[in-house]
């Protein structure tokens, strides 16, 4: 999935992304407007991971979407 499609769904998104990461602050979420890497580098924030297990899961979670 590219950056066009993620913006293009934002809003959709914003729910799964939620469910998926409930760590995610509403505030995070606007912040994130599509930026795959700083979804990315909350995760690790908030999550306390790794970024490549961070971009794992944003990996996993973009073909879910499919």
């Amino acid at each position: 999935m590219n950056q066009d499609i993620i913006k293009g769904k934002w809003l959709q998104l914003t729910g799964k992304l939620k469910e998926k990461w409930s760590k995610l602050t509403d505030d995070d979420l606007s912040q994130l407007d599509g930026h795959r890497e700083y979804l990315v580098g909350k995760l690790q924030e908030r999550y306390g991971i790794a970024k490549e297990k961070a971009d794992v899961q944003v990996k996993e979670f973009e073909r879910s979407l499919h």
